[in-house]
């Protein structure tokens, strides 16, 4: 399964790139903001995507809704720093399945991975 992971540090990348190779998920692609992934999603049509909430020229929530609203099924997985509940909220109502806060261990962004991966499977 192809893995899309958006994020403007490509450290963060980086670090969820190897997360996501050590349980087994090695086709990935990288976007910096949400522009880049709308053009990305295009071409590489992922079968999950993992999404940063600020980043420049296009924040993660405005990406989720434009994908959406395009049609995009692919799971989403917010991984942000933004933690309070009425942000949680607004990511669930604009399409996200999963939400990490960063910063997580390998752990808790694999449980994510998989939850989201097996709910979207089940549905």
């Amino acid at each position: 399964m192809k893995v899309l992971i958006v994020d403007d540090s490509k450290t963060m990348r980086s670090i969820v790139k190897n997360c996501l190779g050590g349980i087994g998920y090695s086709d990935v692609e990288e976007a910096c903001d949400g522009q880049d992934a709308l053009e990305k999603v295009a071409q590489c049509k992922p079968g999950l995507i993992l999404l940063d909430w600020n980043m420049p020229n296009m924040n993660g929530i405005d990406f989720l809704k434009a994908y959406r609203a395009k049609g995009g099924k692919a799971p989403v997985v917010m991984v942000t720093t933004e933690s309070e509940k009425a942000r949680v909220i607004d990511a669930i109502r604009a399409g996200a399945n999963d939400f990490v806060v960063k910063p997580f261990t390998p752990d808790v962004l694999a449980k994510h991975v998989n939850r989201t991966i097996e709910k979207a499977q089940a549905a």
